[in-house]
């Protein structure tokens, strides 16, 4: 992975950067990824908060996740386009939507999460962990032991 990665919306009215590389990568199918994507599923690129620099305003959609946790989608109030979001029990990370970066294929996916809940025409990576839903501990767990 880069040291370091830029990316934005459609428009160009949102930009960032991200100084480091993802502390992680995964795909996730849960209902609201899949409904804030347009797709099967959404890949996020998960990063320190301190690490990601926005240039531009984003608009924002707060939502509780199945957790209960405040999640914050971050987007473009012209385009549209998802960008990143934060949860409020990860307040030091962010979540990159891959799909947003300049350069998608520095970004590896490490899992699958949600997996339960992809389409039956959805193919899965089989080669790294999948999990139904979310992993106990959280994705980080998981890692930890891979």
């Amino acid at each position: 992975m880069t040291e370091g990665f830029s990316g934005g919306c459609l428009c160009g009215a949102i930009r960032y950067r991200v100084e480091g590389a993802p502390a992680m990568v995964g795909h996730c199918y849960c209902v609201d990824c899949r409904r804030t994507s347009g797709s099967s599923h959404c890949t996020h690129a998960v990063v320190s908060a301190d690490a990601l620099q926005i240039t531009g305003v984003p608009a924002f959609y707060d939502r509780p996740a199945d957790s209960g946790n405040m999640v914050r989608r971050a987007f473009c109030g012209l385009c549209g386009s998802a960008v990143y979001s934060t949860n409020a029990a990860m307040a030091d990370m962010a979540f990159i939507r891959v799909s947003s970066m300049d350069d998608p294929d520095i970004a590896v996916p490490d899992m699958t999460v949600y997996a339960s809940r992809a389409p039956k025409w959805a193919r899965l990576d089989e080669s790294r962990p999948v999990f139904p839903l979310m992993p106990p501990g959280g994705p980080e767990t998981v890692l930890a032991d891979i």
